[in-house]
């Protein structure tokens, strides 16, 4: 059942209203540095054997004027990152074994951990985007009551969700299959992403 948030970008779409568009949603990208954190195998969640998960803090000039959701669908969009969705992120850990995922915050603040139980946790707020390769464990820890986040996918891949050690065995032989994304979500082509994605060995 769509949810109020799905309900209102469901409209935002059909009338245009309080949506910058894509090529505006490119402007309102503000340049960061990337925050990459690496995670190991910790026995259930693999994370990805090369690749950091990174971090773009107050990565959007989130305005009065766009609803910040759009904002960010709009701009993940604009860079090929689809199938956005508008909710908070699951309490329990699980990852993705075929499939990288972006997480832009909209609204409020959580408290997020990658990387499984013996990774970090993060306090991600409106404005922050945490780009994760396929295999990166995360669960939210305690998040405000508005905390909004906003999900998408590359053009490559096939969601899944992982959760067991069951899952392992295959979640070992697809994470590294799945390709580099041809752009970076937040600044597409020539984004940091593709460097710090294609160096880490």
């Amino acid at each position: 059942m769509p949810t109020l948030e799905d309900l209102k970008g469901y409209a935002e779409r059909a009338t245009g209203l309080r949506r910058p568009g894509k090529r505006k949603a490119m402007d309102l990208a503000q340049a960061r540095k990337p925050h990459t954190v690496r995670f190991k195998d910790d026995g259930l969640v693999p994370n990805h054997p090369r690749w950091p998960l990174i971090i773009y803090r107050g990565a959007i000039d989130l305005d009065e004027r766009h609803d910040p959701a759009a904002v960010i669908e709009d701009l993940f969009e604009a860079n090929g990152w689809a199938d956005a969705w508008r909710d908070g992120i699951y309490d329990y850990v699980h990852y993705h074994s075929r499939i990288h995922e972006v997480l832009g915050i909209a609204r409020g603040k959580g408290r997020v951990r990658f990387g499984g139980k013996k990774g970090r946790i993060f306090t991600l707020k409106a404005g922050d985007i945490a780009i994760l390769p396929a295999g990166t464990g995360h669960e939210s820890l305690s998040a405000d009551d508005d905390f909004l986040v906003i999900g998408a996918y590359p053009p490559a891949g096939t969601y899944d969700e992982c959760t067991t050690v069951e899952d392992r065995p295959r979640a070992l032989k697809t994470i590294p299959k799945v390709p580099v994304p041809r752009k970076d979500p937040v600044y597409g082509i020539g984004g940091p992403l593709s460097k710090l994605w294609r160096k880490a060995k």
